[in-house]
């Protein structure tokens, strides 16, 4: 695991413990949250155009790093809690993404891999 990473892990890890709160920290309910946090984030963009969510993002940028943290917060108590190296796992799928899309066939076009 990258120092980095690890360095953050302990962070969410000793804030959780701090408050006793792995007790409910089930995969289910982490899951959920995960996806709750990232929806936040998508929540932002919500009645906003391209223009107009730059706009406000740009006059408030905490929101979207408050909202991108609290996600990266459950992917590191989940991926600690189930024995993840983050690094490496990144890595490992950077790797098959390079597969399923090779520059030759996917530069500059926005298709799925089943379609190129």
């Amino acid at each position: 695991m990258s120092d980095a990473i690890a360095r953050l892990t302990k962070l969410a890890c000793d804030f959780r413990d701090e408050r006793d709160w792995k007790q409910f920290h089930n995969l289910k309910d982490m899951v959920v949250s995960l996806a709750l946090e990232a929806a936040e984030v998508l929540e932002l963009a919500q009645w906003k155009n391209e223009t107009e969510l730059r706009k406000y993002l740009a006059e408030h940028p905490e929101k979207l790093e408050d909202e991108l943290a609290d996600v990266l917060y459950w992917i590191l108590v989940l991926a600690h809690d189930n024995g993840i190296d983050l690094a490496k796992a990144f890595e490992k799928k950077i790797e098959k993404n390079r597969k399923k899309y090779p520059v030759e066939k996917a530069r500059g076009i926005a298709k799925k891999y089943t379609e190129l």
